[in-house]
């Protein structure tokens, strides 16, 4: 063969046409879009990531099992059945040792069905005033519904409550919550350093090496 510039130039063409065409496509079952952006930097250019509005998902996904791996499993299994897509669902908790593990599933709506980020760490931080043991951690459950088979990975951020708000990057909880061996909130560190060491980082680490085997 001929390996002159613009053949070389049409083979790097080619494959990137190839890897675009078998590109794997993911559904993500959330509406949150502070997720869906920190999922889509993790996952990178390997895989094709599409939100529920792509596949015409507008509807309020149901989360009512109770735990934290349920409302997972709930929601993929709900776009699966609905929609006929494989589908990637996650839930995520903060469990706070001295509250008996609360929020727990009610996290998101921990101060009323509105959902508001600083209602609810106004209510931790009142709920937890006087108290020594602020340990806490945060707990994601990815499950993958795939041609009907469910599969579940599971992240684990341990730390504790700060005593007041710090940071103003991330989303929900994050400026309450300090990571183990950090001074930090997860609000003063940057995504890819929240990246490193997060529940949900190390939950869809678990996810995507699944999902690489998968592509072998």
């Amino acid at each position: 063969m001929d390996w002159t510039k613009g053949n070389v130039r049409n083979l790097i063409l080619l494959v990137n046409v190839i890897s675009y065409i078998v590109m794997m496509e993911l559904v993500f079952a959330t509406g949150n879009k502070n997720k869906t952006v920190e999922i889509a930097r993790m996952l990178g250019n390997r895989f094709k990531l599409m939100g529920l509005g792509e596949i015409g998902c507008f509807e309020e996904i149901p989360e009512t099992t109770g735990t934290i791996e349920g409302n997972a499993i709930q929601k993929a299994r709900y776009v699966y059945e609905k929609y006929g897509y494989d589908c990637f669902a996650e839930d995520t908790g903060l469990e706070i040792y001295a509250l008996d593990m609360a929020p727990g599933v009610h996290t998101a709506r921990y101060a009323g069905e509105e959902k508001n980020p600083n209602a609810n760490m106004a209510k931790v931080l009142e709920e937890l005033k006087g108290e020594m043991d602020r340990k806490a951690r945060f707990k994601t459950v990815i499950a993958y519904v795939r041609s009907g088979n469910v599969l579940t990975f599971e992240g684990i951020a341990d730390g504790n409550i700060a005593l007041e708000k710090q940071g103003m990057e991330g989303f929900g909880y994050d400026p309450i919550f300090i990571p183990q061996n950090e001074n930090r909130s997860f609000a003063e560190m940057t995504m890819a350093e929240k990246n490193q060491i997060s529940h949900r980082a190390k939950s869809f680490r678990k996810f995507l090496e699944y999902l690489d085997k998968e592509k072998e």
